[in-house]
């Protein structure tokens, strides 16, 4: 039960049966009485939590998000739905803040400022002068994703190590022999990207350990991008029958590169890797992927977020998820072909 859920039945708002609680401010005896009835009915007790983000707090909460001329992927509006929607049930509001190039001076600013009791921070890159920045601060903040050296912050994370790794060996499995890693886009990958980063490092494990040809290429984020990185490897690679990628927005370019080749997933190509449910459910055939569970990974943030503003000293904690690779229609045993695409 949250104040959300008192208001509405008390028939005042979120900010009265605050102030109702805080006494911050004057609220009539007859709507305190009323408020205070749906408080006993219910049982409701606030908790730390609650009673410390009401002292002298902003009540609002920043998710820095990437530039806003870029798209946000299906990945990412997910955590930006879920990172809202829990704070919203918490009583908190959300500032989307984003970050990059001529944002870098709002981000100071919303640091400097003080505009926000805490930060959650997503798109982490292995080195990243955001959480140096953080870290110099006693701003509360947890990151989607992790640095190389994550000791001394809290995150949650999806393994994008272990589960590409394991999309390779999946693809082995079926006969595949020659895998191409389809990235980002070259100038994210250039950042130092995690999720990049560490897929590299699974790609390159699973194929020496199965003895197989592996190829890796960088994709801009986009599908017509996907159409001509399909088109690019299946040129100079026409013995290629895998594709394994992070990369969710090209996927559809990547499906309609194969298509104009004269070739059909999952027959000749089979395509797997990380993507959100959705996207995977709403492509033609449905895409075999480890889905992302971006809508538990953007409540714990704020969940963690929320215990670190109620007590900064709280020990750091993590949470990273390794999701099973959801088997639907992409991925086949291997159709070598012998002669090269015309």
């Amino acid at each position: 039960m949250n104040i959300g859920e008192i208001a509405r039945r008390s028939g005042v708002s979120r900010s009265t049966v605050s102030y109702a609680l805080s006494g911050k401010r004057p609220v009539s005896e007859g709507t305190r009485q009323r408020i205070q009835a749906v408080i006993h009915e219910l049982g409701y007790h606030p908790n730390a939590t609650a009673k410390a983000l009401k002292e002298g707090r902003t009540r609002t909460i920043a998710l820095v998000i990437p530039p806003a001329s870029q798209r946000l992927t299906d990945v990412q509006l997910g955590f930006v739905a879920s990172v809202v929607d829990v704070a919203s049930r918490a009583d908190l509001d959300v500032l989307l803040s984003p970050s990059g190039g001529e944002h870098d001076r709002s981000f100071e600013r919303m640091i400097s400022g003080r505009r926000v009791d805490g930060v959650v921070l997503m798109e982490i890159r292995m080195e990243d002068d955001r959480v140096t920045r953080l870290q110099r601060t006693d701003l509360p903040f947890v990151t989607i994703g992790r640095t190389r050296d994550s000791a001394e912050m809290t995150w949650v994370d999806i393994d994008s190590d272990i589960v590409i790794y394991r999309c390779v060996h999946h693809l082995a499995d079926l006969g595949h022999r020659l895998v191409a890693l389809v990235d980002r886009s070259p100038e994210l990958v250039a950042t130092g990207y995690g999720p990049s980063h560490r897929s590299q490092a699974g790609f390159t494990r699973a194929i020496a350990e199965r003895g197989l040809r592996g190829v890796e290429i960088c994709c801009a984020d986009d599908a017509q991008s996907g159409v001509s990185c399909a088109q690019h490897l299946l040129k100079e690679h026409p013995s290629l029958t895998a594709i394994v990628t992070i990369n969710e927005p090209a996927i559809p370019g990547l499906y309609r590169g194969i298509e104009q080749a004269g070739l059909t997933v999952p027959r000749d190509i089979s395509i797997t890797g990380v993507a959100t449910r959705h996207l995977a459910e709403n492509l033609h055939p449905p895409l075999t992927v480890a889905d992302v569970p971006a809508d538990e990974l953007g409540a714990r943030a704020v969940e963690l977020l929320i215990e670190r503003i109620a007590d900064p000293a709280t020990p750091h904690r993590d949470l990273l998820l390794t999701p099973p690779i959801s088997l639907r229609g992409t991925t086949a045993p291997a159709r070598h072909r012998d002669s090269p695409l015309s």
